[in-house]
């Protein structure tokens, strides 16, 4: 059946779809993430193994229509209990919950899922047609300000509100921090979600009362307007409740970022409650410029964070990267590849060629606990004035040493 077929909203669906703790299967899963984003909506993949704890701090956070979940390991009742129970208990309740399982959902079982709050239940043989406009007419709802929301729901509608292009209510500021804002830029596959988890860690072990604010941008499909924002899947840290997580579709902007993520930016730093803001942007080209360090424009972060793998192409393709004129931070990630001796020597090369004092960040952020993140993390502290508990940062030395 033709995309087109079904009609689009004014803004895209977002649906959270994760599969539960103790199931590693996520084949189904896959597939449908694959559908939805190719029937225009957003889905934000949080991943398989997933407590019910994670997926509604996920589905706060994002300001989701629904959540779905897959679920094949035989615990459906009292997991889907749990997730809606918790929804509700927080003051989240708007949010509905359904699913599937294949065979391992019976039609009795639904009955009793439906009556402890799972919206609906899809079974095996379920034609995607049908699956796919049942979501979109049942779950489609334009988002509006709530004066009951609070705390990160509240940040949430107000983000959403801004992406819809409508004006986003006024924040109340809660905290008294002064963010300071990171944008994280570089070419796909650099590790660039992978690097931020890493810092975020840095961050929560140097600052045990601070908050720090992840904006992760992701492309929107620009046929069906559809997305698959799958940057969660890479966290482990965004666990933690001093971890706001929002994930940002393009949306036809060809800038690397979300048009509303200046908004997203300004409505994060209104609230008072984040010392430490990272922007990631898409994967970005050789002459992407997203957080505007060139130019008259103002500025739209405080620092910019360049991140390459070893295989950039070789010399010439260093030459052509603007963004490593202008970037505060450059990183190396990837450093256990084997092109990663002659790619450090090459990069602290080109950069060199600036003029500007720029240092080089050899980091590989699949390994916890790198000293190459921890000097990086050190770097942005230094640059943003981040506060540091006290023993903060001999705390985190003593964890990489054993």
């Amino acid at each position: 059946m033709a995309v087109a077929s079904f009609p689009r909203t004014v803004a895209p669906l977002r649906i959270l779809t994760a599969v539960p703790v103790c199931d590693g299967h996520d084949s189904a899963v896959t597939t449908i993430n694959i559908e939805l984003a190719r029937h225009g909506l957003e889905v934000i993949y949080l991943g398989y193994h997933q407590s019910a704890s994670a997926i509604v701090r996920a589905a706060i956070q994002e300001d989701v229509n629904v959540v779905g979940l897959s679920s094949y390991n035989g615990g459906h009742i009292v997991f889907f209990k749990e997730v809606a129970d918790q929804l509700k208990k927080s003051g989240n309740g708007d949010i509905p919950v359904f699913g599937g399982g294949g065979g391992t959902i019976t039609q009795a079982d639904a009955r009793v899922m439906k009556r402890q709050g799972t919206d609906r239940i899809y079974f095996a043989g379920t034609p995607l047609a049908k699956m796919m406009g049942e979501i979109k007419r049942a779950y489609a709802r334009a988002a509006k300000p709530n004066a009951k929301f609070k705390g990160d729901r509240a940040l949430a509608r107000a983000l959403t509100i801004a992406e819809s292009g409508g004006k986003a209510p006024a924040i109340k500021r809660t905290g008294p921090a002064k963010s300071f804002v990171v944008g994280v830029a570089g070419p796909g596959g650099a590790g660039k979600s992978t690097l931020i988890d890493e810092l975020t860690s840095r961050f929560l072990r140097a600052n045990p009362t601070g908050r720090i604010a992840l904006l992760a941008n992701d492309p929107s499909h620009p046929d069906s307007g559809g997305a698959i924002l799958g940057d969660r899947v890479s966290t482990i840290y965004a666990q933690d409740d001093r971890v706001f997580f929002r994930s940002l579709a393009t949306r036809g902007s060809l800038t690397g970022l979300s048009a509303a993520a200046p908004a997203a930016i300004d409505i994060l730093k209104a609230s008072g409650e984040f010392d430490l803001i990272l922007v990631e942007s898409v994967g970005v080209g050789q002459e992407s410029d997203p957080f505007r360090i060139f130019g008259k424009s103002p500025k739209l972060v405080d620092a910019t964070l360049f991140v390459l793998a070893p295989y950039y192409g070789g010399l010439i393709q260093l030459q052509k990267i603007a963004l490593l004129n202008g970037a505060d931070l450059v990183a190396l990630n990837k450093c256990d590849h084997a092109m990663a001796l002659t790619a450090k020597a090459e990069i602290q090369a080109r950069l060199n060629q600036n003029g500007k004092g720029q240092q080089l960040h050899p980091t590989t952020a699949a390994k916890h606990f790198d000293p190459g993140v921890d000097a990086l993390f050190a770097a942005i502290a230094k640059l943003g004035d981040l506060p540091l508990s006290a023993g903060g940062e001999k705390a985190c030395q003593m964890e990489v040493r054993s």
